[in-house]
Protein backbone atom coordinates (compact mmCIF):
# COMPACT_ATOMS: atom_id res chain seq x y z
CA UNK A 1 0.00 0.00 0.00
CA UNK A 2 2.72 2.43 1.11
CA UNK A 3 4.37 1.94 -2.16
CA UNK A 4 1.14 2.23 -4.41
CA UNK A 5 0.75 5.64 -2.78
CA UNK A 6 4.60 6.63 -3.33
CA UNK A 7 4.42 5.74 -7.07
CA UNK A 8 1.31 7.58 -7.97
CA UNK A 9 2.38 10.78 -5.79
CA UNK A 10 5.72 10.47 -8.22
CA UNK A 11 3.86 9.72 -11.72
CA UNK A 12 1.76 12.42 -11.07
CA UNK A 13 4.95 15.07 -10.43
CA UNK A 14 6.37 12.99 -13.87
CA UNK A 15 3.30 13.32 -15.99
CA UNK A 16 4.32 16.39 -17.10
CA UNK A 17 8.03 15.38 -18.32
CA UNK A 18 8.32 13.62 -21.45
CA UNK A 19 9.44 10.37 -21.53
CA UNK A 20 12.09 9.06 -24.26
CA UNK A 21 11.96 5.59 -25.67
CA UNK A 22 15.21 4.67 -25.79
CA UNK A 23 17.29 0.98 -25.96
CA UNK A 24 19.24 1.10 -23.20
CA UNK A 25 18.98 -0.70 -19.93
CA UNK A 26 21.20 0.03 -17.04
CA UNK A 27 22.08 -2.32 -14.35
CA UNK A 28 22.56 -1.22 -10.77
CA UNK A 29 24.18 -2.95 -7.78
CA UNK A 30 22.54 -1.90 -4.84
CA UNK A 31 22.58 -3.21 -0.91
CA UNK A 32 19.55 -5.70 0.10
CA UNK A 33 18.45 -2.58 3.09
CA UNK A 34 17.90 -0.37 -0.43
CA UNK A 35 15.57 -2.69 -2.63
CA UNK A 36 12.16 -0.97 -1.83
CA UNK A 37 13.64 2.67 -2.07
CA UNK A 38 15.69 1.96 -5.10
CA UNK A 39 13.06 -0.08 -6.73
CA UNK A 40 10.70 3.32 -6.81
CA UNK A 41 13.46 5.69 -7.90
CA UNK A 42 13.80 3.00 -10.98
CA UNK A 43 9.89 3.69 -11.56
CA UNK A 44 10.47 7.26 -11.69
CA UNK A 45 13.86 7.30 -13.52
CA UNK A 46 12.47 5.58 -16.35
CA UNK A 47 9.42 7.18 -16.51
CA UNK A 48 11.03 10.53 -16.86
CA UNK A 49 13.46 9.02 -19.46
CA UNK A 50 12.50 6.41 -21.33
CA UNK A 51 15.79 4.65 -19.65
CA UNK A 52 15.14 0.93 -17.98
CA UNK A 53 16.85 0.13 -15.22
CA UNK A 54 17.36 -3.48 -14.11
CA UNK A 55 18.89 -3.80 -10.32
CA UNK A 56 20.58 -6.51 -7.98
CA UNK A 57 19.86 -6.31 -4.64
CA UNK A 58 22.91 -8.21 -2.17
CA UNK A 59 25.13 -8.21 0.68
CA UNK A 60 27.71 -5.25 -0.55
CA UNK A 61 30.27 -7.16 0.26
CA UNK A 62 29.00 -9.87 -2.10
CA UNK A 63 28.01 -7.35 -5.13
CA UNK A 64 31.90 -6.12 -4.68
CA UNK A 65 33.22 -9.59 -5.23
CA UNK A 66 30.60 -9.74 -7.98
CA UNK A 67 32.16 -6.08 -9.82
CA UNK A 68 35.76 -7.97 -9.00
CA UNK A 69 34.73 -10.73 -10.90
CA UNK A 70 33.46 -8.46 -13.80
CA UNK A 71 30.12 -8.86 -13.43
CA UNK A 72 28.66 -6.01 -16.10
CA UNK A 73 27.02 -3.28 -13.05
CA UNK A 74 26.52 0.88 -13.82
CA UNK A 75 26.56 2.05 -10.91
CA UNK A 76 27.28 0.13 -7.03
CA UNK A 77 25.44 1.19 -3.83
CA UNK A 78 26.98 0.15 -0.71
CA UNK A 79 25.91 0.04 2.64
CA UNK A 80 29.06 1.04 4.20
CA UNK A 81 32.44 2.73 2.69
CA UNK A 82 34.85 -0.10 3.57
CA UNK A 83 33.27 -2.35 0.79
CA UNK A 84 33.42 0.80 -2.00
CA UNK A 85 36.67 1.71 -0.43
CA UNK A 86 37.61 -2.06 -2.18
CA UNK A 87 36.71 -1.24 -5.48
CA UNK A 88 38.13 2.06 -5.49
CA UNK A 89 41.11 0.31 -4.79
CA UNK A 90 40.76 -2.22 -7.58
CA UNK A 91 40.24 0.78 -10.60
CA UNK A 92 36.58 -0.54 -10.40
CA UNK A 93 34.67 2.79 -10.11
CA UNK A 94 34.94 6.15 -11.11
CA UNK A 95 36.37 7.81 -8.47
CA UNK A 96 35.19 11.26 -9.26
CA UNK A 97 31.26 10.36 -9.26
CA UNK A 98 31.11 8.88 -5.91
CA UNK A 99 28.94 10.55 -3.14
CA UNK A 100 28.27 9.61 0.39
CA UNK A 101 24.47 9.81 -0.39
CA UNK A 102 22.59 8.49 2.83
CA UNK A 103 22.20 7.86 5.89
CA UNK A 104 20.59 4.97 8.50
CA UNK A 105 20.44 3.70 12.18
CA UNK A 106 21.06 0.02 13.27
CA UNK A 107 17.97 -1.17 15.51
CA UNK A 108 16.86 -4.38 17.48
CA UNK A 109 13.84 -6.28 16.43
CA UNK A 110 11.37 -9.09 17.53
CA UNK A 111 8.33 -10.46 15.74
CA UNK A 112 5.46 -8.23 16.04
CA UNK A 113 3.95 -10.87 18.59
CA UNK A 114 6.71 -11.05 20.86
CA UNK A 115 6.13 -10.50 24.71
CA UNK A 116 9.50 -8.97 24.54
CA UNK A 117 8.59 -5.09 24.84
CA UNK A 118 11.23 -1.81 24.76
CA UNK A 119 14.34 -2.03 25.68
CA UNK A 120 16.96 0.48 26.25
CA UNK A 121 20.11 -0.07 24.90
CA UNK A 122 23.32 1.26 26.23
CA UNK A 123 26.56 0.37 28.41
CA UNK A 124 26.14 -3.19 29.41
CA UNK A 125 23.35 -4.30 27.98
CA UNK A 126 22.35 -7.73 28.36
CA UNK A 127 21.56 -8.99 24.71
CA UNK A 128 22.02 -12.60 25.37
CA UNK A 129 19.98 -12.38 28.40
CA UNK A 130 17.06 -10.51 26.61
CA UNK A 131 17.36 -13.41 23.82
CA UNK A 132 16.77 -16.36 25.92
CA UNK A 133 17.07 -19.65 24.45
CA UNK A 134 16.04 -17.72 21.23
CA UNK A 135 18.54 -16.84 18.31
CA UNK A 136 19.62 -13.57 17.24
CA UNK A 137 19.67 -12.46 13.84
CA UNK A 138 21.97 -10.00 11.79
CA UNK A 139 24.19 -10.26 8.65
CA UNK A 140 27.37 -12.45 9.03
CA UNK A 141 29.58 -10.22 11.29
CA UNK A 142 32.71 -10.65 9.41
CA UNK A 143 31.58 -9.34 5.79
CA UNK A 144 28.15 -8.20 6.01
CA UNK A 145 27.83 -4.14 6.66
CA UNK A 146 24.55 -4.56 9.11
CA UNK A 147 26.85 -7.74 10.51
CA UNK A 148 29.98 -5.11 10.89
CA UNK A 149 27.86 -2.59 12.73
CA UNK A 150 26.24 -5.03 14.82
CA UNK A 151 29.29 -6.23 16.07
CA UNK A 152 31.19 -3.13 16.42
CA UNK A 153 28.37 -1.78 18.17
CA UNK A 154 27.69 -4.83 20.60
CA UNK A 155 31.39 -4.40 21.57
CA UNK A 156 31.48 -1.49 22.34
CA UNK A 157 28.37 -1.78 24.89
CA UNK A 158 30.13 -4.94 26.43
CA UNK A 159 27.70 -7.34 25.35
CA UNK A 160 29.29 -9.12 22.34
CA UNK A 161 31.46 -12.21 23.69
CA UNK A 162 27.37 -13.34 26.03
CA UNK A 163 25.70 -12.59 23.31
CA UNK A 164 28.12 -14.18 20.28
CA UNK A 165 26.67 -17.63 20.77
CA UNK A 166 23.73 -16.90 19.83
CA UNK A 167 24.13 -15.41 16.66
CA UNK A 168 22.58 -16.59 13.40
CA UNK A 169 24.15 -14.49 10.62
CA UNK A 170 22.53 -14.42 7.49
CA UNK A 171 23.66 -13.41 3.72
CA UNK A 172 22.40 -10.11 3.78
CA UNK A 173 19.99 -7.79 6.15
CA UNK A 174 16.89 -8.40 4.53
CA UNK A 175 17.15 -12.40 4.94
CA UNK A 176 17.52 -11.39 8.52
CA UNK A 177 14.93 -9.56 8.88
CA UNK A 178 12.91 -12.83 7.78
CA UNK A 179 14.41 -14.93 10.12
CA UNK A 180 12.64 -12.55 12.50
CA UNK A 181 9.45 -11.61 10.21
CA UNK A 182 8.98 -15.81 10.43
CA UNK A 183 9.90 -16.08 14.23
CA UNK A 184 12.65 -18.57 13.66
CA UNK A 185 15.05 -15.91 15.59
CA UNK A 186 13.51 -13.87 18.86
CA UNK A 187 15.53 -10.94 17.99
CA UNK A 188 17.26 -9.04 14.98
CA UNK A 189 19.89 -6.64 14.82
CA UNK A 190 19.01 -4.69 11.36
CA UNK A 191 18.78 -1.17 9.89
CA UNK A 192 15.69 0.84 10.94
CA UNK A 193 14.49 0.92 7.04
CA UNK A 194 14.17 -2.34 6.69
CA UNK A 195 12.15 -2.99 10.32
CA UNK A 196 9.79 -0.15 8.64
CA UNK A 197 9.13 -2.52 5.41
CA UNK A 198 8.36 -5.31 6.88
CA UNK A 199 4.91 -5.78 9.24
CA UNK A 200 6.19 -9.26 10.40
CA UNK A 201 8.49 -7.27 13.05
CA UNK A 202 8.88 -4.47 15.44
CA UNK A 203 11.22 -2.19 16.67
CA UNK A 204 12.02 -2.58 20.47
CA UNK A 205 15.52 -0.76 20.79
CA UNK A 206 17.21 1.96 18.88
CA UNK A 207 21.48 1.25 19.22
CA UNK A 208 23.04 4.64 20.31
CA UNK A 209 24.21 6.33 17.30
CA UNK A 210 28.02 6.37 18.89
CA UNK A 211 28.17 2.97 19.46
CA UNK A 212 29.01 1.91 16.24
CA UNK A 213 30.89 4.01 12.96
CA UNK A 214 28.15 6.48 11.20
CA UNK A 215 26.19 4.22 8.71
CA UNK A 216 27.02 5.79 5.41
CA UNK A 217 25.63 4.43 1.93
CA UNK A 218 28.17 4.97 -1.06
CA UNK A 219 27.46 5.21 -4.79
CA UNK A 220 29.52 5.60 -7.72
CA UNK A 221 29.52 4.78 -11.06
CA UNK A 222 31.58 1.61 -11.74
CA UNK A 223 34.56 1.90 -14.42
CA UNK A 224 32.62 0.69 -17.49
CA UNK A 225 29.52 2.69 -16.57
CA UNK A 226 27.17 3.26 -19.90
CA UNK A 227 27.35 6.90 -20.53
CA UNK A 228 23.50 7.26 -19.71
CA UNK A 229 24.64 5.85 -16.30
CA UNK A 230 25.47 9.64 -15.24
CA UNK A 231 22.00 10.37 -15.87
CA UNK A 232 21.02 8.01 -13.22
CA UNK A 233 23.44 9.05 -10.73
CA UNK A 234 22.41 12.36 -11.38
CA UNK A 235 18.76 11.69 -10.62
CA UNK A 236 19.55 9.25 -7.31
CA UNK A 237 21.16 12.59 -6.18
CA UNK A 238 18.14 14.67 -7.08
CA UNK A 239 15.11 16.20 -4.49
CA UNK A 240 12.56 13.31 -6.15
CA UNK A 241 14.88 11.01 -5.25
CA UNK A 242 15.79 12.47 -1.49
CA UNK A 243 11.80 12.37 -1.02
CA UNK A 244 11.66 8.35 -1.82
CA UNK A 245 14.70 7.73 0.21
CA UNK A 246 13.23 9.99 3.42
CA UNK A 247 10.08 7.91 2.84
CA UNK A 248 11.34 4.86 3.83
CA UNK A 249 13.40 6.10 6.85
CA UNK A 250 16.89 7.06 5.35
CA UNK A 251 18.90 10.12 5.49
CA UNK A 252 20.15 12.26 2.39
CA UNK A 253 23.35 13.27 3.57
CA UNK A 254 24.40 15.46 0.92
CA UNK A 255 22.10 18.86 -1.08
CA UNK A 256 19.70 17.59 -3.42
CA UNK A 257 21.44 18.39 -7.45
CA UNK A 258 18.09 19.34 -9.03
Amino acid sequence: MLRRTILAFLFALLAALPARAQDVTLTAFAAASMKNAVDDINAAFTKATGIKVVSSYAASSALAKQIESGAPADLFASADLEWMDYVAGKKLIKDDTRVNLLGNRLVLIAPKDSKIGNVTIGQGFDLAKLAGDGRIATGDVKAVPVGKYAKAALEKLGSWMAAEPKFAMAENVRAALTLVGRSEAALGIVYETDAKVEPNVRIVGHFPENSHPPITYPVALTANAKPDAMKYINFMRSNLAKTIFETYGFTFLIKPTS
